[in-house]
């Protein structure tokens, strides 16, 4: 009797990538008018921005390319953050409709599965408008790049998409008690890429301390940028986002508290 191969984890999601790719594809149109439409409701960010500094001038010594660089960054976090963690973005619906049952019958991780289950490609024309706001930004901002603040960038990148994958995975947790989705968690997913737009110091100081020690946004924005600008010349700024990740670790325990409390809808 064959024994059957098994598919290692990242194998298997770059299966559902192509499938999700293959999908779009079906309906190019489709796909290219929604990426668009996500890259002009980008837009809106830009020309808040801009003319906010076009009254102001400068917002707390911030000047409208720094600014942008914080608002572009911030955008790509969240656009890599959903593109990946969509499925848990959507998963009241499997949840309502018995579509997890499912996935716990299967002999595989369920986070793996949820995340397998919705990958968001048009989100593409976010991170596009995020590029652009980037690219002004560096080009008008005076700083002086060298491989410590590419290396700062990468790292804000890498710890903010993991932030926003943390609480896609919160959100995804609570529906195990609730059954549908809390409207609330959007503060922390839709909202942070809105009041994200400038540096969180700007909102206070106890915003600032929940944005460090309760939701790191702080340590992939704000501490990090302070480092990008010349404002700080401390070399740990440079990794604090990469402390960011460990934010999955509680947000994953949560997740298998909730898995274990699990019961069919019914559906």
């Amino acid at each position: 009797m064959e024994k059957t191969k098994k598919i290692s984890g990242t194998k298997l999601y770059r299966r559902y990538l192509s499938i999700h790719v293959r999908s779009v594809m079906q309906y190019k149109a489709s796909f290219w008018m929604t990426t668009v439409g996500q890259f002009l409701t980008s837009l809106n960010m830009l020309l808040g921005v801009y003319f906010m500094f076009r009254r102001f001038g400068s917002v707390k010594g911030y000047t409208f390319s720094e600014v942008l660089l914080c608002s572009s960054i911030m955008l790509m976090e969240y656009s890599l953050g959903e593109c990946i963690a969509r499925g848990f973005d959507t998963f009241p619906a499997m949840v309502r409709k018995g579509g997890f049952d499912r996935v716990m019958t299967r002999p595989r991780s369920a986070v793996l599965q949820v995340l397998g289950s919705n990958i968001e490609l048009t989100r593409v024309g976010r991170m596009a408008m995020a590029v652009v706001m980037f690219v002004y930004g560096i080009s008008h901002s005076g700083v002086h790049w060298n491989v410590g603040r590419v290396v700062t960038v990468i790292f804000m990148l890498i710890g903010g998409t993991a932030l926003f994958c943390g609480i896609f995975l919160i959100y995804a947790a609570l529906c195990f008690y609730t059954l549908d989705g809390l409207e609330f968690m959007n503060i922390l997913t839709d909202g942070a890429r809105e009041y994200g737009k400038y540096p969180v110091n700007l909102y206070g100081k106890r915003m600032l301390q929940f944005c460090t020690f309760a939701v790191p946004y702080a340590l992939v924005q704000y501490y990090p940028l302070t480092y990008l600008t010349g404002r700080s010349d401390n070399l740990f700024t440079m990794f604090l986002p990469l402390l960011a990740t460990v934010f999955l670790i509680p947000c994953y325990l949560l997740w298998r508290v909730g898995l274990r409390h699990y019961q069919s809808s019914g559906s």
